[in-house]
């Protein structure tokens, strides 16, 4: 019997729109896996879902820490469990529903154990990333470990830290501790992701970056700042407000902050696909050639038939 349900897929593939129908189908609620709708006041930019939806559909992971707080795919997998019970309390389904990969590793399969952090490792860090710059540690973490550096949008100081503490306590990568072995669902849990052909996806990332700059993009990264939030946060070194961020500062023209936003956002596409094809559990389906109804129906017969 199926009792979990994951929505996954690239970044514009209508998650959000496919989640709540499912919801109100079968009686579910959502998890939002996504690194970024965690945070308030970050709405446009990560695509959160609208007043409306949340008012329709219960909502978890959206809105709950200060843009200020950090977080990692372990502390929202804790999260996750203090949810789980909440829904199921309710006798309802719970749909995960998100992008972010690494959250999406941490509900499908826990990672093994990590070593706690190392305080005296992340001072130092510290102090050579503030005296050397973001590159020369983020060289470093190419070297002794590519593939998590690879995963990145960009430069993530708390990433980087963490990921050079964990090789400096154990000689290991990273990402070791996340792939050594295959990743498998359990049977209670079935993976639904949204395809779509490269053109079409690159059209709907081009026109959702289009409206997110309609909707006031622009004027809400204003306001987070206004907030007295600083732009180096964890929570704003993602696409869309970091290019944001360059043209208020004066280093991009208008013109090259939204070429930039749509590039870039296509490539972390391309990342996210590239992820997902090592899930050979996932049962992808033909976004394009269906309508939404068509989709929650589809996914309803999976979840009944499995």
């Amino acid at each position: 019997m199926i009792n979990k349900i994951i929505v996954l897929g690239p970044t514009a593939s209508g998650k959000t729109d496919l989640s709540i129908d499912l919801a109100k189908e079968i009686d579910g609620e959502i998890i939002s896996v996504d690194s970024r709708q965690c945070y308030k006041y970050l709405n446009i930019g990560t695509a959160k879902p609208s007043a409306k939806q949340l008012n329709s559909v219960k909502h978890y992971n959206i809105s709950v820490l200060e843009p200020g707080q950090k977080d990692s795919a372990e502390n929202f997998r804790k999260r996750t469990e203090a949810y789980i019970k909440k829904i199921q309390t309710k006798h309802k389904k719970p749909i995960y529903a998100g992008g972010s990969t690494l959250h999406l590793r941490a509900v499908i399969q826990p990672f093994d154990k990590i070593p706690g952090a190392n305080k005296e490792n992340l001072e130092m860090l510290g102090r050579r990333l503030d005296e050397q710059g973001s590159e020369v540690l983020l060289r470093e973490l190419r070297e002794v470990d590519p593939e998590y550096a690879n995963q990145m949008d960009g430069f993530n100081r708390q990433r980087v830290l963490r990921a050079l503490d964990i090789y400096m306590q154990t000689g290991e990568p990273f990402s070791s501790f996340h792939s050594d072995e295959p990743v498998e669902p359990s049977d209670d849990m079935i993976v639904i992701g949204l395809h779509y052909p490269r053109d079409i996806l690159y059209d709907r990332i081009n026109r959702r970056v289009d409206k997110m700059l309609e909707s006031g993009l622009v004027e809400e990264t204003k306001t987070i700042l206004e907030l007295g939030y600083s732009k180096d946060l964890q929570a704003l070194q993602t696409v869309g407000y970091r290019q944001v961020i360059e043209y208020l500062d004066g280093n991009l023209s208008r013109e090259q902050m939204v070429r930039d936003i749509k590039t870039k956002t296509r490539r972390y596409a391309k990342r996210q696909l590239t992820w997902f094809r090592r899930w050979p559990f996932i049962k992808w389906l033909n976004a394009h050639e269906m309508t939404n109804m068509q989709l929650t129906d589809s996914v309803k017969q999976m979840v009944a038939g499995k």
